[in-house]
């Protein structure tokens, strides 16, 4: 079974940090690449960080750039997103998603909450 399990997330004050792991299981972890997807209530999904597992190339959105970082352990299957400088807006629900060969989201995991207040 395809499984995406986040942990890491909590209820933080505005500055503070959180590491995010995802741990999977179950695909080919580095067929195409990892990305850390977030929802607000109200809000549409944010795609806010991204790495592809074969180069290690990364993207931030511009609301997260300089603040959070996404990286990889290949021999663990697992992704992590490095939150940094946390702000109240940052608050969501956060999700890592697998993608296919053509970087469609294909796999998701349960979500994790992370709180910034």
């Amino acid at each position: 079974d395809v499984q995406l399990v986040e942990s890491g997330g909590g209820l933080v004050q505005p500055g503070e940090s959180l590491r995010l792991s995802c741990s999977t299981s179950g695909f080919t972890f580095s067929t195409r690449g990892m990305s850390w997807v977030r929802q607000a209530p109200g809000k549409e999904r944010e795609g806010v960080a991204r790495i592809a597992t074969g180069s290690g190339n990364t993207y931030y959105a511009d609301s997260v750039n300089g603040r959070f970082t996404i990286s990889q352990d290949n021999a663990k299957n697992t992704v992590y997103l490095q939150m940094n400088n946390l702000k109240s807006e940052d608050t969501a629900q956060y999700y890592c998603a697998s993608h296919g060969n053509v970087w469609e989201y294909k796999f998701w995991g349960q979500g994790t909450q992370v709180t910034v207040s």
